[in-house]
């Protein structure tokens, strides 16, 4: 299982920086609304990070960076994860709150997992929203980035 996490944060890194890219070096082709999810997807990552392993400053859920500071962020999210993939056992259950408040608890397997599907649900986000505004979608599909 660790090691499929590892390939699958991997992929999800590779195409992450690519859409950085594409929004540092094409701003007047992006949407608004694809900068607001990818910036969501990003602070999604570090927040779930956090509820593992508490080590960053906490972003808010929708807060908004600098295009230019996007791939720093993803790299700073991608090295946190592979070190709670280090140093965590993953069947381990966390207790968390949501920013709701609500308390919850669940295995760090699933959290991974959960922040994994997460950044795919908004990459297609993503791919919808460069379409609409004539940008050539990345081509995303895991089985692709496999080949």
């Amino acid at each position: 299982m660790e090691q499929f996490l590892r390939e699958l944060f991997e992929y999800s890194h590779h195409f992450n920086q690519k859409l950085a890219d594409v929004f540092y070096n094409s701003p007047d082709k992006t949407s608004e609304k694809a900068v607001k999810v990818f910036n969501h997807l990003l602070n999604a990552h570090q927040v779930w990070n956090n509820r593992i392993e508490p080590k960053q400053a906490a972003f808010g859920i929708w807060e908004l960076h600098p295009v230019q500071h996007l791939k720093d962020i993803d790299q700073t999210n991608y090295e946190q994860t592979l070190q709670i993939l280090d140093r965590f056992d993953l069947n381990e259950t966390i207790a968390y709150s949501t920013s709701k408040g609500q308390p919850f608890d669940n295995r760090i397997r699933d959290i991974l997992f959960h922040v994994i599907n997460h950044s795919t649900y908004h990459r297609g986000q993503i791919a919808t929203e460069f379409r609409r505004y004539g940008l050539e979608p990345l081509v995303t599909d895991y089985i692709f980035y496999k080949r």
